[in-house]
């Protein structure tokens, strides 16, 4: 709900009343300690009740939002509940414009002896000498109930002065003293030196957001039922702003199609753009106003760009302002920073902006093209370059950078496209035509961009060599693009051939063919990403245009082959078959770097980082993912879906480490990616298997079931992932006879010939293309009338049957897997289900059935199979040795799986791995082993797991407390930081840091920092 103080308080004020004041002051106003009558209807928000309960066990707890955001209405509804649950209701001050220290100390007086004996707590009525803030601070130091304190609408303080008492009273209260503070900025308090303490507990925007069912609920009080899409897009619209929902639920009344005009909804609506003028803008300085103005031509802003479109040199200042101390800008959380306005916010100032004179309006398009062409930023240059008729800046954009013009991202971006070149200007120069088409293609529109490119070849026909190759070049990559918007199989791989015809020149690395293979191996045997030369390994082809101007061409075959690879990858990831994939990604990526092209880089970096952890290379993963992540193209929220899966690879990577709140964090991040069909299939393993370590096996078969459903119809290695998955999950949850009956379906198999692949020879039809009307077969594809079968699944019809396994004739049949004869050469599809279907057995007591299931980890094939799924089947097999009684075998077998998982940082086949597997590592620590540190901690880890205590269990106290010093070193524990960074942090020796460390391991029962954490958290100590 939004803060309707105005005519909430209007009401309230009818019949104010009077209250004593001091005697030489003037009296208060009552309706200044209380809150105002909550608008109706009230909506009940129990997740930010709880929140604030949480939070005002802290010193302050800051509410910091814009008007509208429903601060004075949380905290009043709150208030109310406390004070019908608990006779110690918080005391209340609504601040206002104009208050002085003696007049909001007059304010604070009352409000403490409202909630406190009066005679015990000697409050002054002005503001306080030194010798009365300590009488003060000693009386609520004393008290056996904190003392709790609502001050509404801080920011009307600006007189940092004004709350010199109170940050006293908030040092030397013994936390007695709890504040709950509410304002549009930072309050004039400690804020820094508060939160460095972890005695600031802050509430924002994205948590006083509404959310989805907040919203329902909303508009069923005011009588307006939706369904949820329209729900979905109304959050989508407004962020969850309660201003904007209010506004919303009380003109859907008249609305004859609500859907509709939640479609529409924006800053044209009268309500919206009164309230975001009267209660934001009007509030802003000038030049901030200004700045926010000129920023809204871009969707996103940073300090180089604010500058060049202001002039401002303090725009870095003002904008770093505007985020920190109104939250009218959102940060992305990069360096450098990136901000963004409100959606409702942002279509106002684009609607102000309109309005400027043509002229000005121009010259701010033009500042953005420069601006953006310079700092890697190609598609915003080209959309700026086109808005202001710059046609020959947009023309030379295309040429030299089209592959950075590709669409990977389906989101359209704000504000009316440009207008299409003039035909006169297409007819000089068909190029351009073809940047208005990638142009149209970035924002979704295939008819645009397809009637662009028709029109580009229409005039294309009679232009000379070298350019007249150059633009088939150029207009079959237009074409590509146009076959991925269409999303036809078929017609990409058509497209991604007729693009590589006209490629077929030596890349900067002297290949002529896309390698099909992944990038060079290092000296350990860890496949990284290759880091091919720049720009300065790419030849340049130097061209004219029809105004005789010359141009550089820098697109050359390495481009082509990034191009198309990227484009096959794509279709590899999106059928399943993650090998063929990753080797695309791999081989697309070493083309981009060479070429020196970080948005297709970061594309292929994000996907390969992500497919490289599934493969089990988590070194490599992880390091390029974070080096994808540091890429120009992640910042200012340009490329979230690429960004999500880099985020998805290193949320991997902590799984298999046995990190489960750095995996769940990046699980978090990484939601983007669960728009696309892998996708969501790979997070939603990741996550089932991250709940099911966590205790709840049920909760992560709840996510992995619709994601199997959502895969069905697809083959490929993600099937039999999926499948394996669900295989482990219901005999993980008892379900024996369903795990077997999974496992006995085998892996899906691929069709032989798929009807989406045409025949591979495809003739151009760009006229411009050299050659034209000779054929040509893409490297890799398999001519016509060929099969094709997916590499690592068996052939139709093979099977694996395993004598003596219950089931129907006594027997248990794994389709797919390979005969007795060859069990030792499974593929590594099969590798994957057969190792479930081992683990399947062995949980119900069967070890000789388990034993037969297990492919061989030993096998000279082995070596192809994902490191996970390698490092699952050593160790059951060194279970199965150990309990046969073979402890020679077991030991060695177990120090493979060690030396296997060294490396990476492998941790959770050993955590989470079946039971006995301790024992097991305890006797190696006493047998020898070459990995004595590791084992010790797998011991420890293995014989206290974090995650395994039973809901509602007791929680033992402790038995002697913690200082205040160990509690602030605990805070820090929370976080990344090493013990040397803590030191640094609170100015104090590392060897002190240390010592606390161990005192707070010793207090809680720990050995180990997440243990010490999760044990704080079930004592509320953190």
């Amino acid at each position: 709900m939004p803060d309707d103080r105005s005519d909430a308080r209007a009401t309230s004020m009818a019949g104010t009343t009077l209250t004593a004041g001091t005697p030489a002051g003037p009296p208060l106003l009552a309706s200044r300690l209380a809150p105002a009558a909550l608008p109706e209807p009230v909506v009940l928000r129990p997740r930010l009740a709880r929140l604030l309960d949480d939070a005002v066990t802290h010193p302050i707890t800051l509410l910091r939002a814009p008007a509208g955001w429903g601060k004075t209405t949380l905290l009043a509804s709150w208030r109310n509940a406390v004070a019908e649950r608990d006779s110690h209701a918080p005391a209340w001050i609504s601040v206002e414009v104009g208050d002085d220290a003696d007049r909001l100390w007059a304010y604070l007086a009352a409000a403490l002896r409202s909630i406190a004996d009066p005679a015990a707590t000697p409050v002054p009525d002005r503001a306080p000498r030194p010798d009365e803030l300590e009488l003060l601070a000693a009386a609520l130091a004393a008290r056996e109930q904190p003392a709790v304190l609502v001050l509404d609408d801080l920011h009307r303080i600006t007189d940092p002065a004004a709350l010199a008492g109170l940050e006293f009273l908030l040092r030397h209260t013994e936390q007695r003293l709890r504040l709950v503070v509410a304002g549009r900025t930072a309050p004039p308090l400690a804020v820094q030196r508060l939160r460095l303490a972890g005695e600031l507990v802050e509430i924002g925007p994205s948590e006083l957001a509404f959310t989805g069912d907040e919203i329902a609920d909303l508009l069923t009080a005011h009588g307006v039922v939706l369904p949820v899409a329209a729900v979905r897009r109304l959050r989508e619209r407004t962020e969850g702003w309660a201003a904007a929902l209010r506004i919303t639920a009380l003109a859907l009344h008249q609305q004859p199609d609500p859907e509709r005009w939640i479609d529409q909804l924006g800053a044209d609506q009268p309500e919206v753009a009164g309230y975001l003028r009267e209660e934001i803008l009007a509030g802003l300085a000038p030049p901030d106003r200004e700045l926010l103005r000129r920023a809204a031509i871009a969707d996103t802003i940073c300090a180089g760009l604010a500058a060049a479109l202001t002039g401002d040199p303090a725009a870095d200042r003002r904008l770093s302002g505007l985020a920190e101390e109104t939250g009218l800008l959102h940060h992305d959380g990069g360096r450098p920073a990136w901000y963004r306005c409100h959606p409702l916010l942002a279509d106002l100032l684009q609607r102000e902006l309109s309005r400027l004179p043509a002229d000005e309006l121009r010259d701010l398009h033009l500042r953005a093209a420069d601006w953006y062409a310079g700092n890697g930023r190609p598609a915003d240059a080209l959309r700026h370059s086109l808005a202001t008729g710059d046609w020959g800046s947009a023309a030379e954009l295309f040429v030299t950078r089209w592959p950075e013009l590709v669409p990977y991202d389906r989101g359209r971006r704000s504000g009316p496209p440009p207008a299409s070149p003039p035909p006169e200007a297409v007819a000089r120069d068909p190029e351009l035509a073809l940047a208005g088409a990638a142009d149209r293609a970035l924002d979704g529109d295939a008819d645009a961009a397809g009637g662009q490119l028709r029109l580009a070849l229409e005039h294309a026909r009679a232009l000379p060599e070298p350019r007249r190759s150059r633009f088939g070049r150029l207009a079959a990559a237009v074409e590509l693009t146009l076959a991925r918007l269409a999303g036809d199989p078929a017609t990409v791989r058509a497209a991604a051939a007729r693009l590589l015809a006209t490629g077929a020149g030596p890349g900067a690395d002297g290949t002529r063919l896309p390698p099909t293979g992944p990038g060079p191996g290092v000296a350990d045997g860890t496949r990284l990403p290759p880091t091919g030369p720049g720009l300065d390994g790419v030849s340049a082809v130097e061209t004219t245009n029809a105004a005789g101007a010359p141009r550089a061409d820098v697109s050359g075959a390495d481009d082509v082959r990034a191009a198309a690879g990227v484009a096959l990858a794509l279709l590899a990831f999106d059928d399943g078959d993650l090998t063929g994939a990753l080797a695309g990604f791999g081989a697309a990526l070493s083309a981009a770097r060479a070429a020196g092209r970080p948005r297709t880089e970061l594309v292929c970096a994000s996907r390969w980082a992500l497919l490289a952890a599934f493969h089990g290379e988590l070194r490599a993963a992880e390091q390029t993912a974070r080096e994808a992540l540091a890429l120009p193209p992640c910042q200012g929220w340009s490329a979230p879906l690429d960004c999500a899966y880099a985020y998805l690879a290193l949320g991997l990577v902590a799984l298999h480490r046995d990190q489960p709140a750095e995996a769940a964090a990046n699980l978090a991040l990484a939601a983007p990616a669960a728009a696309e069909p892998p996708g969501a299939a790979l997070m939603a393993w990741c996550q089932a298997y991250l709940h099911a370590d966590e205790g709840d096996v049920a909760a992560g078969h709840r996510l992995l079931v619709p994601a199997r459903e959502n895969w069905s119809g697809r083959t490929g290695e993600l099937a039999v992932w999926l499948l394996a998955a669900d295989v482990d999950l219901h005999s993980a949850r008892g379900d024996l006879p369903t795990a077997r009956k999974l496992a006995a379906t085998g892996p899906p198999q691929p069709p032989v010939g798929p009807p989406d692949r045409p025949a591979a020879r495809v003739v151009s039809v760009v006229g411009a293309l050299p050659g034209a009307g000779e054929s040509y077969v893409a490297p890799g594809l398999p001519g016509a009338g060929e099969s094709y079968v997916a590499p690592g699944l068996p052939g139709a019809g093979e099977s694996y049957v395993a004598p003596g396994l219950p089931g129907a004739g006594g027997s248990f049949a794994v389709p797919g897997l390979p005969g007795a004869a060859g069990a030792s050469e499974a593929s590594a599809s099969a590798a994957v289900l057969a190792v479930a279907a081992a683990r399947v057995e062995l949980r119900a007591g069967d070890l000789g059935a388990a034993a037969r299931l297990l492919p061989d980890p030993t096998a000279t094939s082995a070596a192809d199979w994902p490191l996970p799924v390698r490092l699952d089947a050593v160790l059951l097999d060194a279970v199965l040795a150990a309990r046969g009684g073979d402890e020679r075998r077991a030991g060695r077998t177990l120090e493979q799986a060690l030396d296997l998982a060294a490396t990476d940082g492998y941790r959770r086949p050993f955590t989470r791995a079946e039971p006995g597997l301790r024992d097991l590592l305890t006797a190696h620590l006493d047998a020898g082993t070459a990995h004595w540190p590791t084992v010790s901690d797998l011991v420890r880890a293995v014989d206290v797991p974090a995650e395994s205590a039973p809901a509602g269990a007791t929680v033992v106290p402790l038995d002697e407390p913690l200082t205040e010093r160990e509690l602030t070193i605990l805070r820090y524990l929370q976080s990344i930081l090493s013990n040397v960074e803590i030191a640094a942090e609170l100015s104090v020796s590392v060897n002190t840091v240390k010592t606390h460390v161990r005192n707070i391991y010793r207090k809680l029962d720990t050995t180990r920092r997440r243990d010490a954490v999760r044990r704080a958290r079930e004592l509320h100590l953190i």
